[in-house]
């Protein structure tokens, strides 16, 4: 099975569809700490990437690339408009960029209403009017912005959202999340069959296999297999495909990364803050932290995916014994170490072997990444047979490969690539 080579750690502009799944805009002063911070955590507990800016800019400084490159590359934007959003220029410069890309069908806009008036926005009045009599005032501020900013508020001010001046917002953050994940899978049905080789098959059997269970029971399920095969993209799919199930859900990825770099308790943290959907937790050290877990999630149906698992303590840590969960709770672990999971009690019918591509899924795949297409073009056929041969089957290979040579479709670069070994180096170096 293969996944999308987006991710939500290296956005791109060049990238060919959004590693964004959302971007928040707002005024720091008034949510940072507050509804966007709720926003945020609740939209990464249904593993929902989210773009927001953690800095405060400083005075003088313009909008940076960065920002504008996460609007180019998102699918959602919630817009937060609240009382003192329009004294920003960087947010008006970003709702500008947002309305921009909305323009040409390229994002979705979701606006909130923080305490303020929609009508407010569109006709700045009240605080707004107050806003760009500052900006007007402002010798910085060119008069071909200021109608810029003053058509993207009215703009916005007409689209329908969320008016928060006497809403629940606990209820208005499940409506946005359910809003976002929902449009997310549905546009997943349609890139599947294109990006996600050979993975409705698998997730099929983990289904019918391994994620049976009834209400009392807690099942802990593992699913092995070496490097690049795509034991994660198969724990996100089952993720997302049955997450809706369950009281609450954590996405743990990378833990044997993350722990490396930082230790257990900030992994400790994100599993209590995605399942309390807040982002207040404290945690002391890595006993406190697992005492903590087990109280909270033993009352709760929970879905936690613990990816990228090395050491037992790891799952000593998150996800020491079954009765740590509620009834009816699933927890996922990828590993590439069978004795991980046999240490902490799985049984061989609870591990799933992931499987590598068979070889007519191999060549879709490579075919995908290195011609945008099911097949490849006339003159590589052959060529492709080959390379799908030294790739074992492996997706990450496939798609370093595909990738490598995509823009090198040339018959003769590609038989030199592979009688001097440059393909195979390629695939060394994803490991």
């Amino acid at each position: 099975m293969a996944y999308s080579p987006t991710t939500q750690t290296s956005p791109s502009s060049s990238s060919s569809s959004p590693p964004w799944d959302v971007f928040l805009s707002f005024h720091g002063e008034d949510t940072r700490k507050s509804f966007t911070a709720h926003l945020y955590t609740a939209l990464k507990q249904r593993s929902l990437s989210t773009f927001r800016d953690d800095k405060e800019l400083e005075r003088g400084k313009y909008i940076s690339q960065e920002l504008l490159n996460a609007i180019e590359n998102s699918m959602y934007a919630v817009v937060i408009l609240s009382p003192n959003y329009a004294f920003s220029r960087w947010c008006l410069t970003e709702l500008a960029k947002i309305m921009e890309r909305m323009k040409k069908m390229r994002l979705i806009i979701l606006p909130v209403f923080y305490h303020v008036d929609p009508s407010h926005v569109r006709n700045q009045k009240d605080t707004f009017a107050e806003a760009f009599d500052k900006h007007e005032n402002d010798p910085r501020i060119v008069v071909d912005d200021l109608q810029t900013w003053r058509s993207a508020l009215h703009k916005v001010g007409h689209i329908s959202g969320w008016d928060l001046r006497d809403g629940d917002e606990s209820m208005v953050i499940q409506q946005i999340v359910g809003k976002i994940h929902d449009g997310k899978l549905n546009s997943i049905v349609s890139a599947v069959s294109k990006k996600l080789v050979g993975i409705g098959s698998r997730v099929e059997e983990m289904m019918n296999s391994y994620l049976n269970i009834g209400p009392d029971d807690v099942r802990f399920v593992g699913i092995l297999g070496m490097g690049g095969i795509g034991k994660t993209t198969l724990a996100r799919a089952v993720y997302d495909r049955i997450s809706s199930q369950f009281e609450a859900r954590s996405f743990i990825a990378n833990v044997r990364e993350e722990s490396t770099r930082g230790g257990l308790v900030p992994l400790q943290t994100q599993l209590l803050s995605d399942i309390l959907m807040t982002s207040n937790i404290v945690i002391r050290d890595i006993e406190r932290g697992s005492n903590a877990i087990c109280q909270v999630l033993c009352r709760k149906k929970v879905l936690v995916v613990l990816d990228d698992v090395d050491q037992t303590q790891q799952l000593e840590a998150l996800a020491n014994r079954r009765d740590w969960f509620g009834g009816g709770s699933i927890i996922l672990i990828t590993t590439r170490d069978k004795d991980v999971l046999i240490k902490r009690g799985l049984a061989e019918d609870e591990i799933y072997r992931a499987k590598k591509l068979d070889d007519d899924e191999a060549l879709q795949l490579f075919s995908w990444k290195a011609f945008e297409n099911d097949l490849p073009l006339e003159g590589f056929v052959e060529l492709s047979k080959q390379i799908i041969h030294y790739a074992n089957g492996l997706p990450l290979a496939l798609e370093v490969l595909g990738l490598f040579l995509s823009c090198r479709n040339n018959v003769d670069f590609w038989k030199s690539a592979l009688r001097e070994g440059r393909s195979m180096s390629t695939v060394s170096r994803a490991y």
